[in-house]
């Protein structure tokens, strides 16, 4: 449908968008599991991409002309135009494409790691280490200085690897494969993939308290596990301004798996629903 063209208010920027991504919360936005309080119908896409054309009052990060990624004000960047709050300018060895597979999988990662304490020392597990997340999880982490193992299927081992993490795989016997890798357990874990495996986490990193997930509601009250929400705990958007050195240092790569133009938008959802994606989905827009 045609709608009336956004203008920045104070602190916000418009872009034209050119590039932007899936990620799981919009397939859930569009089913309605995932309102916000929110009634429907709703638009979706949250990260994005583009060039600034209009800035608003007090505005001095960013100017005209820009490119910027970011994260969609009113989660609606599957269009030509986009208001941001949160956003930084692409760091100059990225395209739009690239840059829109960005904001949320970062944002989600690093809101992990900072509430974990990860750093320098650490082990950490990932539980789900492959897709955009879990694929930002270990880049930033191994960037932190901690030991990563992350574990993921068969297919996905070698790929694991070149990200700086020690590979596992799922299923029976995960527990073990790590203990065989760090005999003492490890200092924090992270679910990512939301597949019931808490209980296992918690053994591994010895206390509730040193796990957290970002995919199992129900497991984590089951099990006093935190749950991590951005909307809740607050979210780590300074993890956009902070990417670009990692980035142009070549110690953050986060792949696209497929791009799609914006008439491809369900079969894009379709695909994200489907669980098996390494790195992101983007709309190609502009």
């Amino acid at each position: 449908m045609d709608l009336p063209d956004p203008h920045p208010g104070p602190g916000q920027v418009r872009i034209v968008v050119r590039a932007a991504g899936i990620s799981a919360s919009d397939t859930k936005l569009r089913q309605g599991t995932l309102s916000f309080g929110a009634a429907l119908p709703q638009t979706t896409g949250a990260d994005v991409a583009g060039v600034v054309d209009e800035i608003g009052d007090g505005v001095a990060d960013v100017a005209v002309g820009d490119r910027a990624f970011g994260i969609s004000d009113d989660q609606a960047a599957a269009a030509e135009l986009a208001l941001l709050t949160f956003r930084a300018v692409i760091p100059p060895s990225l395209g739009f494409v690239d840059a829109a597979g960005l904001p949320a999988a970062l944002e989600t990662a690093t809101r992990g790691l900072d509430q974990l304490g990860v750093g320098a020392g650490g082990t950490l597990f990932v539980n789900g280490a492959t897709g955009g997340v879990g694929s930002s999880v270990v880049q930033l982490a191994v960037a932190r200085g901690a030991r990563v193992i992350g574990a993921a299927g068969p297919a996905n081992q070698g790929y694991l690897r070149a990200l700086g993490a020690e590979a596992v795989t799922y299923g029976d016997g995960m527990v073990e494969r790590v203990r065989a890798l760090a005999p003492g357990g490890v200092d924090a874990a992270l679910d990512v993939a939301g597949n019931g495996v808490l209980p296992q986490l918690v053994d591994l990193a010895g206390d509730p308290k040193n796990v957290i997930t970002l995919a199992d509601f129900g497991g984590a009250e089951q099990y006093e596990v935190h749950f991590s929400n951005g909307f809740v705990d607050g979210p780590a958007f300074h993890a956009l301004g902070e990417i670009g050195e990692l980035v142009e240092a070549g110690r953050f790569w986060l792949p696209v798996d497929r791009t799609f133009p914006l008439a491809g938008i369900a079969e894009a959802h379709r695909l994200s629903e489907g669980g098996h994606v390494r790195g992101r989905l983007v709309l190609v827009i502009g």
